[in-house]
């Protein structure tokens, strides 16, 4: 099968450009031929960066250079503002070129939350009639869309992968620190809905009942949109009480960099307060590291509770006392660390999540008109 992607791609950081070349090194070994057309920044073996964001002929761009590799199906990674100014218009025209052509297309939406704001129903609304079939990662993400967009036939539910890799040893001591430290890591890019001041507050607390703890802070800034937080986030360390036992990693840290550094954690916090799903979920999942979530972002809070790789904490108190938990107790941890392997080896892992996406663009893409046996070749 001859696929075409749509997405960022690596070396360009962003979780759908990670969450792209797994799928797509995923692909490859099931005998698919893969394209990808990505913004300009992308590298990589048959990667064709052809745009910039803000282009105003982003569609045609795309369209013209896809359509040289005569793909059976495109395969669009959305997600709001990667297909020009917000919340993505560009993208609209792109999907209808691709219709009057008559090439099936499949779009992976990254972002479906439990509502929809107006401007966001007005992109799906014209969205989904032009394509062929949608991917969303949960169940609920579904409901969610035939509720409050519209019915649509073939939505797929298929989660987002997980890597299977081992742990990266002597982590701690590769990103400086003692074996015996217990380490609280805060990672993923900053933004405010991820609440990391939470764990800043209450991390005093936790020192208290477990001496050997300390916090990792391992994160940085995609844009300069929220540096006035950022700068108060900071301002928050610098006056903690504990401020001895934070510690703060800064570099680009590419994947097996950010693998030592996941390594290292005995124990991640996501207090986030929004979201979809989480790529750094996925990692977190990938080296069976322990987590603590809020129960507000309900793709985390399933995913924990379906999987038993940590606790959802209702609040600070439930916070301090499950970090303190698996800090103190290693059979505990342990546990969750297998947990977490087992479920994304039998539900998660990149082999099944790639089988599972090929057997959706089996679906959409129409049979030859012959009754003679079809081979396909590589």
């Amino acid at each position: 099968m001859r696929i075409g992607v749509i997405s960022t791609y690596p070396p360009i950081e962003c979780g759908i450009a990670s969450y792209t070349k797994y799928l797509v090194d995923a692909l490859r070994p099931l005998g698919n031929e893969v394209y990808i057309v990505s913004p300009f920044g992308a590298e990589g073996k048959m990667v064709f960066p052809v745009f910039h964001f803000a282009d105003s002929d982003l569609p045609e761009k795309i369209f013209h250079r896809m359509s040289k590799f005569t793909p059976d199906i495109v395969h669009i990674q959305h997600e709001y503002g990667l297909f020009g100014d917000r919340p993505g218009l560009n993208f609209l025209p792109l999907l209808y070129k691709f219709k009057i052509a008559k090439v099936p297309v499949i779009i992976t939406l990254h972002s479906v939350y439990e509502d929809f704001s107006e401007e966001q129903k007005i992109i799906l609304r014209g969205l989904l009639p032009a394509a062929d079939g949608i991917i969303v990662h949960e169940e609920y993400q579904k409901e969610v869309i035939l509720k409050r967009i519209g019915k649509y036939k073939n939505i797929f539910v298929i989660p987002h992968g997980v890597r299977e890799i081992n742990l990266i040893a002597q982590s701690k001591e590769k990103i400086g620190l003692c074996e015996e430290d217990k380490a609280v890591l805060l990672a993923g890019y900053f933004r405010p809905v991820k609440r990391f001041e939470q764990i800043v507050k209450i991390f005093p607390e936790i020192v208290k009942k477990e001496k050997k703890a300390i916090l990792v802070i391992a994160s940085k800034m995609r844009t300069h949109d929220f540096a006035e937080e950022r700068k108060m986030f900071f301002q928050l360390i610098d006056e903690s009480p504990v401020a001895d036992r934070i510690k703060i990693l800064r570099g680009q840290f590419p994947q097996e960099t950010f693998d030592t550094i996941l390594s290292a954690a005995d124990v991640i916090p996501l207090p986030y307060s929004e979201g979809a799903q989480s790529g750094f979920m996925a990692q977190c999942l990938a080296l069976g590291r322990p987590v603590v979530v809020s129960p507000d972002v309900r793709a985390t809070r399933e995913l924990v509770e379906k999987s038993n790789c940590g606790f959802v904490a209702q609040n600070d108190e439930e916070f301090i006392d499950s970090i303190v938990k698996i800090l103190k107790d290693e059979e505990l941890a342990k546990k969750l660390t297998e947990n977490a392997l087992n479920y994304v080896r039998k539900n998660l892992s990149w082999n099944l999540i790639a089988q599972k996406t090929t057997d959706a663009y089996q679906k959409l893409i129409p049979p030859l008109p012959t009754r003679s046996k079809v081979i396909h070749l590589p």
